[in-house]
């Protein structure tokens, strides 16, 4: 029964956080198509040469980059010490991306680390309890889920940080990039922020609902198992 009331509870807190963030990936895909903008954008620098500048702008110049035209999106891996570039030379929202990249490289490496290393036991953790539960092998069940729970919350706090951070300081290292090529008047750099503050107010919003939309459902997904197996 307890589970049934905490499958609710979920439910009811993810329509709540639905309503309260208001936003989705196509609203930022919508809001990232600005043809005037990407035909501004295309004189900038290729991908890794623009990224090369603003490792150089944060002073750390110790990353590896690769660009991966079947990336779906660009990362910064810390394990390796890599940016991966996806294929956006096309959109004028690369400028604020490779910047975000780029600041997750200069992020504190023991946070990073420690998200990596957590984020792969957390999964393991999950797809174990799962697999025990789904064979009715998984004794105290409450217990195993008050620790994915606990885990999830410890997930979620990580990720959040790192991403946030690198999203809000991505726009003031991408306005001072443009500013520094001086190839947009100024008309165009004050257009292009504008339009990086509004993907950023959806972003983050969108990021952080995933990001506890994840966790969410897997709660729910091991509560189903233990109401109906």
């Amino acid at each position: 029964m307890e589970f049934v009331i905490i499958i609710v509870f979920l439910i009811c807190i993810m329509v709540v956080l639905r309503i309260l963030f208001g936003s989705s990936k196509k609203q930022i895909e919508e809001m990232a198509k600005n043809e005037k903008l990407d035909h501004i954008a295309k004189k900038y620098p290729d991908n890794i040469e623009m990224c090369k500048t603003y490792l150089e702008m944060l002073h750390n110049q110790t990353v590896t980059i690769e660009e991966d035209k079947n990336a779906s999106n660009s990362l910064y891996i810390a394990i390796s010490n890599k940016i991966i570039i996806a294929d956006v030379k096309d959109s004028f929202t690369r400028i604020q991306t490779i910047a975000h990249e780029c600041l997750h490289s200069i992020q504190d490496r023991k946070i990073l680390l420690f998200n990596f290393i957590y984020s792969n036991l957390y999964i393991v953790y999950f797809i174990i309890i799962l697999i025990l539960n789904v064979c009715n092998q998984l004794p105290y069940e409450m217990m195993f889920f008050s620790i994915l729970s606990l885990g999830g919350f410890i997930y979620y706090f990580v990720r959040s940080y790192l991403e946030n951070d690198a999203m809000i300081k991505a726009r003031f290292l991408a306005k001072e990039y443009i500013e520094q090529k001086k190839i947009a008047t100024q008309e165009e750099c004050d257009e292009m922020i504008q339009c990086f503050d509004k993907l950023n107010d959806i972003g983050i919003k969108c990021v952080n609902y995933a990001l506890l939309s994840q966790i969410a459902i897997e709660m729910i997904i091991f509560c189903l198992i233990s109401v109906f197996l």
